[in-house]
Formats: structure tokens, sequence, C-alpha cells
């Protein structure tokens, strides 16, 4: 069930952008996921190409420290590490913040090019699906044309291997929607576009789950 906090930053994220309206029920879906996801241990997966690789980039900035509230680490983690250095263990208990786990798949330059080099170029985000997905992960896969075959290889594995696939894609889905489970075809063709509304839908993502998790101890 949504919570009512995740239902006002919705409503309010469509009045900011009328045009997400179109697809609030994708973007409630895809926030309900991804804290049922976090809930059971899981963790989440990034993926895309150009300007939608600095997304991704961005995606995991936001979920692996604060975005807007304040996450304090695990009370037994602040204990023992003041216990092992009362100077330097104190300073990272105060200053450590709680991060959701999430990586980029988009990230990781040594291992992408040595994907493409000896094995095959559009393979660089499945061989990483294989080695890092979970049950209860998600990927978040994103394309705006829908038809990056990279891209689509990582959701075809992560499907395989029983992920769920949170797709961001432009109005048509392209091929990509044959393989997400939650589909974020925001409403534009030109990249430009479709990349303009992605950023506020991804923002909302990460508030969501941000509040979720750690808002009724802050807000």
């Amino acid at each position: 069930m949504t919570s009512s906090s995740t239902i006002f930053l919705i409503d309010q994220l469509c009045v900011r952008h009328p045009a997400l309206t179109a697809v609030k029920p994708a973007i409630t879906a895809a926030c309900e996921q991804l804290i049922s996801c976090y809930e059971q241990g899981g963790k989440v997966l990034v993926c895309g190409n150009g300007g939608s690789c600095a997304d991704a980039d961005h995606i995991v900035g936001e979920l692996m420290k604060s975005f807007e509230l304040k996450r304090p680490i695990l009370s037994s983690v602040k204990e023992k590490l003041t216990a092992l250095s009362p100077d330097r263990g104190s300073y990272l208990a105060q200053h450590l913040q709680q991060g959701l786990p999430a990586i980029s798949l988009s990230a990781h330059t040594a291992l992408t090019t040595a994907v493409a080099n000896d094995i095959d170029g559009d393979i660089i985000f499945a061989q990483q699906v294989i080695g890092y997905g979970k049950k209860n992960d998600i990927l978040i896969a994103i394309s705006s044309s829908g038809n990056s075959q990279n891209v689509l290889d990582a959701c075809m594995v992560a499907k395989a291997m029983n992920l769920k696939v949170i797709g961001l894609t432009g109005e048509t889905g392209g091929k990509m929607k044959e393989f997400c489970d939650i589909l974020i075809n925001v409403p534009g063709k030109r990249t430009f576009i479709v990349q303009e509304l992605h950023l506020p839908v991804y923002h909302l993502l990460c508030l969501a789950v941000e509040h979720h998790f750690f808002g009724m101890a802050h807000e």
C-alpha cells in the first residue's frame, strides 16, 4: 500500500511537471517496488548510455548517501566504531550516512572495457547483472529510445534471474517494454526532452524511498 508521504510527493511532482501525470501510476508502482526491494534486503542496479549513463550515476549518488534527510548509521555500528577508536571512530560514527545499496553498471571502466574487448560490447551491463544480481534486487534500466541493445540485454538477463525491472524510456517504450515489470515511458520522443523528464522522475523515486526509511524519525 502506498504511504501518504509517497502519495504527497508524487502529487507535488505532477504539479511541478504536469506532463508526468500520464505516468503517475507507473511512478507510484516503482516507488512501491523500490521500497519493497530495500525492505527485503535487496539492492538496486542502474544502467544507461550517454546522458542516461550520467543519470545512472546520479541515481546511485542520491541513494547511497543523504539526499534530503539525515541518515544516521545504525547505533550498533556507531558503538563498535567508537570502541575501535575513540578519536577517528567517533568521527566516523557521527559523519557517516546510512546508504541504500545501489550500483551504477556504467561506472566500472576497467570492467566494461574488458568485457567489450574480450567478449562483446553489447553485454557490458548484462555481464554485471550476472555477477551482482540476486533475488529481490531491482534493475533500473534507462534508455530514451527503449532500444539500446546493451540495456535490452541487461533487462533480459535481469528477468531470467528473477530481478524486477523498472524501465525509464520515452513514450513508445521501444523494445524494452517487453522486459520491464514497470515501464515509466515519459511523454516525449526527442532524446533531450525524454532526458529532461527522466530527472524529476528518478529524483522522486529516490526521495520517496528516503522518506519511507528515514522520514519518520527526522521530519
